[in-house]
């Protein structure tokens, strides 16, 4: 059941990645790829908490290039891990974010960005991403 649900569930891109982080937590890898990751993921942390001091939100962008199309794959695993690189900070680093909508391409596909805030501030997230998603409407 198992694994017949997560061969289901999940695509080759996400099926890649689990196995990556398997076997770099794999045995003889730990300390060469894990606890520098976690070193690095607590350097982040501490660089957002500073600019949380200054700042309520951060509005970045929520990929460094357009979307593809819905059902067609890249097909190249790095161009796919290089399109994440925005979004997977605020995981990194255990801060809120949120991505909206904020307009389309010449050939019409959406365009997002995401807005950050510090740890439990969800609210000022959300007020950010709805403050945009309303001047869109109007």
């Amino acid at each position: 059941m198992y694994s017949h649900s997560r061969d289901e569930g999940f695509g080759a891109e996400v099926k890649r990645r689990i196995l990556l982080g398997t076997y770099a937590l794999s045995a003889g890898y730990y300390d060469a790829y894990y606890l520098k990751a976690q070193q690095v993921r607590r350097l982040l942390a501490e660089e957002y908490l500073r600019a949380f001091a200054e700042v309520d939100a951060i509005v970045t962008a929520h990929l460094s290039h357009a979307r593809v199309q819905v059902g067609r794959e890249d097909g190249r695993p790095l161009a796919m891990y290089l399109a994440d690189i925005y979004t997977v900070t605020a995981s990194l680093a255990g801060i809120c974010g949120v991505t909206v909508p904020c307009g389309t391409t010449a050939a019409g596909l959406p365009i997002g960005m995401q807005v950050l805030a510090s740890h439990l501030q969800e609210g000022t997230a959300f007020r950010v991403a709805r403050a945009v998603e309303t001047a869109q409407q109007s």
